[in-house]
């Protein structure tokens, strides 16, 4: 569990509080059991048809070849800080229906659901999830031969905060900086696009 908690407006699961994204991680490996249920989580996601367009390649530093393979999937900047995680993931999205060969609008936004559950699981199990958008897809596509519709999407740095003295400044500054969102107010509307609701007016 992080030492990190958000301060909603509202009351909000415990979990969904303590969630964060840390630059920093431990030394420590993962257990494979909780591993295999962060991922029984996402087999569990809700999706379109329940198509489940999600994939995920995984390497642990057990098996340290893989993890350089996959690191190597990683731009520059993620590679400086995610190394240090004791596993890393990509999210691989097939984004044509298996049913009919159309194309699936909500495979991206199901990806994101089958994160979400992710999320949720790795925080209930006192793990962090650091994701990411910053990878190179066309090296995934090579290294892991990934089929023509699919496409690798995220990557997830998965473990336990670490110590925030290795890291670069910048990255310190992102680790110790207060969690900050926008109010209801601003992406909750009524009648007019940009109008708030009053749901989430403050009375």
């Amino acid at each position: 569990m992080s030492d990190k908690k958000a301060s909603p407006d509202y009351p909000i699961h415990e979990f969904i509080a303590a969630r964060w994204s840390p630059y920093a991680f431990a030394d420590r490996p993962v257990p494979v059991d909780d591993l295999r249920s962060l991922f029984e989580a996402v087999r569990w996601a809700p999706s379109s048809y329940n198509e489940q367009p999600w994939s995920y390649i995984i390497a642990t530093k057990d098996s340290p070849e893989q993890f350089q393979e996959l690191l190597s999937c990683l731009v520059e900047g993620n590679q400086v800080w995610a190394k240090a995680a004791p596993v890393l993931a990509l999210g691989v999205v097939s984004l044509k229906f298996a049913r009919n060969g159309k194309v699936n609008r909500a495979a991206v936004h199901d990806l994101g659901l089958a994160a979400g559950n992710l999320l949720f699981e790795a925080t209930a199990r006192g793990l962090v999830v650091h994701q990411m958008i910053g990878i190179l897809p066309d090296r995934a596509r090579e290294l892991y031969a990934i089929p023509e519709d699919s496409e690798a999407w995220t990557a997830l740095a998965i473990g336990y905060t670490g110590d925030i003295a290795g890291l670069p400044d910048n990255l310190k500054e992102r680790d110790l900086a207060p969690r900050q969102r926008k109010p209801l107010s601003q992406f909750v509307y009524s009648g007019r696009w940009g109008d708030p609701s009053p749901l989430v007016l403050k009375q």
